[in-house]
């Protein structure tokens, strides 16, 4: 059984929310908060298996409630926003602050139509019970090995989904601005919410960050982040194209579908990184990459919140290097310093 706290600041909201918990026999709403404050006495009190929390609400808001319950009673926390602009940018700061994935709701903050993702609800609550939450900002540590200039260009391609969004702020905000290498971030998120989180990377971050425009060419020490519900691919003229061909793994974008046009637009001089989330998107891609000579690292397990992706990509057999968070920064200067 799974005991899930549900906050939110609306009695509609929560009434509806714990319903819909409560259908699923492997889950039990424990108890409810109406906002920050009481939902952080509730978590100290109850100690549930999972949170999931509004953005919105009065007093201390979501952004604050999830830094403060992740430093004093770490638990995994699921945020429920509205398509907003807004909305957008908070959930990415709540994310940022320790929150493992988000649920949209649709039709606004009071949403009439939230049965309409009841099924992304169970399932995103039932993989958070299984979640990790093995590290904190402190004690991830800073990579502070200097950095030195490439002998050739090296495309790196990062792959995540839930837990990536703490994991690459955490491996890209050790990077100096002149890294000198071209970076791509596929990283499972939809529509609207893309850009918003290259938007507080690159406010948080060295290195420039930016949400990836079709015709975009690549440029070493800039991080193009592939846009919600576009696929990323590479042509040879080492330009992005962003397409809508059908899903993979249902979900778009796919890192497996840019890792494979990127192998064969560099030739293998890529390094491919699989860090956490649900699933085994990048498993394929990292075949292809290894097949044409490239170097691939995988997330361990104990700092993975979710360890499916990097453990599929484990599985191809052709991983280099298995390391925790706090090290994958290190190891890809090491790497890019020796190309």
């Amino acid at each position: 059984m799974i005991d899930v706290l549900v906050v939110d600041d609306s009695a509609f909201m929560r009434k509806v929310l714990t319903d819909i918990l409560n259908e699923d026999p492997a889950i039990n709403v424990i108890e409810t908060a109406s906002n920050g404050n009481e939902a952080i006495e509730k978590t100290a009190l109850l100690r549930p298996d999972v949170i999931t929390m509004d953005v919105e609400m009065p007093g201390i808001n979501g952004i604050k409630t999830v830094r403060r319950i992740m430093k004093d009673y770490p638990t995994p926390i699921i945020m429920v926003s509205a398509y907003t602009k807004e909305g957008a940018e908070k959930t990415i700061k709540a994310l940022e602050a320790g929150a493992i994935d988000f649920v949209e709701k649709p039709g606004g903050t009071i949403s009439l139509k939230i049965r309409e993702v009841k099924q992304d609800i169970l399932k995103k609550v039932k993989i958070a019970k299984k979640a990790n939450i093995p590290y904190t900002k402190k004690e991830a540590g800073l990579i502070k090995k200097p950095i030195h200039k490439l002998k050739m260009k090296t495309l790196i391609i990062i792959a995540a989904s839930i837990g990536g969004p703490q994991a690459i702020y955490l491996l890209l905000s050790q990077l100096p601005r002149n890294f000198p290498s071209s970076i791509i971030v596929v990283q499972h998120m939809p529509k609207g919410f893309t850009g918003a989180f290259a938007k507080r990377l690159n406010q948080n971050c060295k290195i420039k960050v930016k949400e990836a425009k079709d015709g975009d060419i690549l440029k070493d020490g800039e991080v193009l982040i592939a846009p919600g519900d576009f696929h990323l691919e590479l042509n040879n003229s080492n330009e992005i194209k962003l397409n809508k061909k059908p899903p993979f793994h249902g979900i778009r974008p796919s890192a497996d579908i840019t890792m494979n046009s990127a192998s064969d637009a560099f030739d293998g001089n890529i390094i491919g990184v699989v860090l956490s989330g649900m699933g085994k998107d990048g498993a394929i891609g990292v075949r292809k990459i290894k097949r044409k000579g490239g170097i691939i690292i995988a997330q361990d397990r104990e700092t993975s919140v979710v360890h499916g992706m990097p453990k599929a990509a484990l599985e191809t057999g052709f991983v280099d290097h298995i390391l925790p968070l706090s090290k994958i920064t290190g190891k890809l200067t090491e790497i890019v310093n020796n190309v």
